[in-house]
C-alpha cells in the first residue's frame, strides 16, 4: 500500500512539475520584492525571513530548528479515527492544538520539553497573520531547510485551527513497542502510515536530540551528526551499544554505541524488528532516500485532518536547503564487526571508518 501510495503521489509531482512549468503568469506580492504562484503565499516570505533571522539565527540548522520540527509531529499525529469511531472527540491532527492550548498538551507526558519551543514561536505567531496550525508546519519546514542535505518540505496555508485541545495517549513514546507505535500511526493516518512509513518518518532523527528523556544530559543528539540531514543515524542505531551519555535506567532510552550519544529504545527495537530491519537498513548511505521518503510522509503528516482541496500549496517559499557534507561513515573506533545486524536479505554496506580516537559528541568539560 505505501509504494502505491509512493507512486501515485511521484505521479502526480511530476504531472503538477509539468503544469507549473508551463505557467508564466505569477502574482506581484505586496512587498514589492516577491512573486508567488497564488497571492495567498505572499505573506509566507515576511514569516520566512522573520523565522530565518529572529529564530533559527541567520538560517541555522540549531536547536530550535529541531525542536520546530519535533512540533509538527507532535501537533499532527495527535488525532484518531478510532476514538471518533466511538463517539469519542479524537483530536485535529495538524491543527495548531499543542499551541493553542500549551497549559493542556504540552504536559502530556510525551510533550514534555515542547512547551520552550511553543513559548519561543509565540510572538511571531502573534505578529503575523497566519493561523497557528499553519505556523508550526511552516516553521518545521523552514527550520529544516537550515540543515545541509535536507529535502525542501511541503507548506501550505488555509488549515483550520483548533478549537478544543488534543486528547492525551496519542503521542508514541519512545518506550513503546513497535506493535503500538505502528497501530498508533496507522490509526492517526487511517492506515497510510505503515511501518514501512513510520521507517520514513524517523529520518526527522537524523537531526534530532533529546532533551527530558535524561534530564541529566538534555540536547544528547541521536546521531553523531546532528546538524546534517545525512544517513548516520541509520548506521548507529544499528550498532551494538555499549554506554549511556549521562545516567542508565532512564525509560525509553537503551545504551549507544558512541560517548554523549543517546538511542531511543523505539529506534533501537524498530531498527531490530523484521517487519522493518531491511528498511531500516536501505537507508544507509542513500542519501537521495533519506530525502525523498521524508518529504513524501512529511506531506501527509502536516496536513492530517485538513482538507487538502481547501489548502494552498506554497512549497515554493521554502529555501532549497543546503547540498549534503560529508559521506556515511563508521565512527572512529568501530567497525562493521560492531553492527547488530537484523537484515537477513542484504549484506550490511560497505563503509569506510573515521580515523582517529574514539567518536565522542559529548560536551567537552569546561577547564
Amino acid at each position: 500500500m505505501a509504494f502505491k501510495t509512493l507512486f501515485t503521489f511521484v505521479s502526480l509531482a511530476t504531472a503538477l512539475a509539468g503544469t507549473n512549468a508551463a505557467l508564466t503568469r505569477r502574482v506581484a506580492c505586496p512587498d514589492g520584492k516577491n512573486t508567488a504562484t497564488n497571492a495567498a503565499c505572499c505573506q509566507l516570505f515576511a514569516v520566512r525571513d522573520d523565522l530565518q533571522e529572529n529564530l533559527f539565527h541567520g538560517g541555522q540548522c540549531t536547536a530550535e530548528a529541531h525542536e520546530s520540527l519535533r512540533l509538527t509531529f507532535h501537533d499532527a499525529i495527535a488525532i484518531s479515527p478510532a476514538l471518533e469511531a466511538q463517539g469519542q472527540f479524537g483530536g485535529g491532527g495538524a491543527d495548531g492544538s499543542i499551541a493553542i492550548f500549551p497549559e493542556i498538551e504540552t504536559n502530556f507526558h510525551p510533550n514534555i520539553g515542547l512547551d520552550e519551543i511553543v513559548e519561543l514561536q509565540k510572538p511571531f505567531v502573534q505578529r503575523h497573520n497566519l493561523s497557528v496550525a499553519d505556523f508550526i508546519q511552516f516553521a518545521g519546514a523552514i527550520g529544516v531547510s537550515n540543515c545541509p542535505g535536507a529535502p525542501q518540505l511541503a507548506a501550505f496555508v488555509g488549515r483550520k485551527d483548533a478549537t478544543q485541545p488534543a486528547p492525551d495517549g496519542l503521542v508514541p513514546e519512545p518506550f513503546h513497542t513497535p506493535d503500538q507505535i505502528f497501530d498508533r500511526l496507522a490509526d492517526a493516518s487511517q492506515g497510510e502510515f505503515d511501518p514501512i512509513l513510520t521507517v520514513w518518518l524517523l529520518t526527522a532523527h537524523t537531526v534530532a536530540a533529546a532533551n527530558d528523556v535524561d534530564p541529566t544530559v538534555p540536547g544528547s543528539p541521536f546521531d553523531s551528526t546532528p546538524g546534517l540531514w545525512d544517513t548516520q543515524f541509520f548506521v548507529e542505531t544499528q550498532l551494538r551499544g555499549t554506554m549511556f551519555p549521562g545516567t542508565g535506567g532512564n525509560q525509553g532510552e537503551v545504551e549507544s554505541a558512541i560517548k554523549g550519544e543517546l538511542r531511543l529504545q523505539s529506534d533501537h527495537t524498530i531498527a531490530r524488528d523484521s517487519r522493518t530491519a531491511c528498511e531500516w537498513q536501505s537507508f544507509v548511505n542513500n542519501q537521495t532516500k533519506a530525502q525523498q521518503m521524508f518529504q513524501f510522509v512529511f506531506h501527509d503528516l502536516s496536513i492530517l485532518g485538513q482538507d487538502i482541496n481547501q489548502l494552498v500549496d506554497c512549497s515554493e517559499v521554502v529555501p532549497v536547503p543546503p547540498p549534503p557534507q560529508g559521506v556515511t561513515h563508521f565512527p572512529a573506533g568501530l567497525t562493521i564487526a560492531d553492527v547488530e545486524q537484523a537484515c537477513a536479505e542484504t549484506p550490511f554496506p560497505s563503509l569506510p571508518t573515521d580515523p582517529g580516537p574514539a567518536t565522542s559528541v559529548a560536551p567537552v568539560p569546561l577547564p
